[in-house]
């Protein structure tokens, strides 16, 4: 079984002159954002064996911010295949370019492609879950999908396990 979770940036702030899109950073909320995934993928039991990120700094920090509530953060790769804003194809590819024998992996990136890339992918599993994926994607959403495969090529039709926007952990916070 294959464990995928993805993962939106946290809320970055608005684009400002002279500053590339890779260069914006986390808000406030979007640091806090960030953290609490990390202590809910504790909380979980979902610490992947390894993370792929965008080299986009805010999802860079969203990363940075969520590792250390972990017992043992995994290695990361920063791919920019990860930098997408696509139909989730390019971060697909870097999956199954760079997963290898990662039984679980997380993925932190950008929209469309993320949301796009789940809903895809969550085919089976909680309706309740699945609706809520359909119904919006906010920045510092984590999806979790389980596969019967043993290789990333072989991933498509996936269960939804959980689907966790920064509202539903922070609201008790």
């Amino acid at each position: 079984m294959l464990i995928l979770m993805l993962l939106r940036h946290g809320k970055a702030g608005e684009l400002e002159s002279g500053l590339s899109d890779r260069d914006r950073d986390l808000t406030a909320r979007g640091r806090n954002a960030a953290q609490a995934i990390g202590r809910h993928l504790t909380a979980k039991a979902l610490v992947p064996d390894l993370v792929l990120c965008s080299p986009a700094r805010r999802a860079a920090e969203t990363w940075r911010l969520a590792a250390p509530e972990l017992p043992n953060p995994p290695p990361v790769i920063v791919d920019e295949a990860i930098y997408a804003f696509d139909d989730g194809e390019a971060i697909l590819g870097s999956l199954r370019h760079r997963a290898a024998a990662a039984a679980s992996v997380l993925i932190v990136g950008h929209n469309p492609s993320i949301e796009t890339l789940a809903r895809r992918l969550a085919t089976k599993g909680s309706k309740q879950l699945r609706t809520r994926l359909n119904a919006k994607y906010p920045t510092g959403t984590l999806t979790v999908l389980s596969f019967d495969a043993s290789d990333w090529s072989a991933i498509g039709s996936g269960t939804l396990t959980h689907f966790v926007r920064p509202k539903d952990i922070l609201s008790g916070a």
